[in-house]
């Protein structure tokens, strides 16, 4: 898991950072970047890609990765601007905020995925990074812990869709609330499986405001 880690160093770079997103594929809320630079040679046995740890292991790796990381941010774009700009786009977004939110700024990026994105420096993308690379596995963890944490928050605000239990995903129970109740505020309104629903828009009014965890 330090393999790209090592290989970065023995090119003489020292502030690695990785980079992963969460939430790409939901029908609703945002879609959650994180960025961590860790301590050279740091061991956390067991941290691997988010979605192979059960939610109970991700909740206790959340604060000793924040407690450990030289740096670490977690940034987040909405549904609008994924609407406007499309999910590719907004993911990039996402993960560039976390980067050049970080207190510290990296020399080297390793990045999941095979998409780079705008920033000046030295990046690698990595296909499955978030099982291969330690950083990348850690970002991975930020992300998918924040984003969980703002659905259960909507959850309360949007009750009848039950994002909780699914997250924004497109699992029948949630394509069936949004057919019986039309998308929320917070809903995708370009994506497949929520487009098709717009002339039954539910207005933010019917539910009020909540405040959403913060992404420092």
């Amino acid at each position: 898991m330090l393999t790209f880690e090592r290989n970065a160093a023995a090119q003489g770079f020292c502030r690695v950072a990785g980079v992963d997103e969460a939430g790409r594929g939901p029908l609703a809320g945002p879609v959650v970047a994180a960025a961590v630079i860790l301590p050279p040679g740091v061991d956390m046995p067991g941290l691997t890609d988010s979605k192979k740890l059960s939610e109970d292991a991700r909740r206790k790796f959340y604060p000793t990765i924040m407690e450990t990381a030289v740096a670490w941010k977690v940034a987040a774009v909405e549904a609008d601007e994924i609407d406007r700009i499309n999910i590719l786009q907004a993911t990039k977004m996402a993960m560039r905020m976390a980067v050049e939110g970080l207190g510290v700024e990296p020399d080297h990026l390793l990045i999941d995925g095979n998409q780079k994105i705008s920033w000046r420096g030295s990046q690698r993308t990595i296909v499955k990074g978030d099982s291969l690379s330690l950083s990348i596995a850690a970002a991975s963890v930020l992300a998918k812990v924040t984003r969980d944490r703002i659905m259960e928050e909507h959850a309360l605000q949007y009750p009848v869709y039950g994002f909780q239990r699914h997250k924004g995903y497109g699992v029948a129970e949630h394509l069936e609330a949004i057919r019986q109740h039309g998308p929320s505020p917070i809903h995708r309104k370009t994506f497949r499986g929520v487009k098709e629903h717009l002339a039954k828009e539910v207005s933010e009014k019917l539910f009020g405001q909540i405040s959403i965890p913060s992404l420092t």
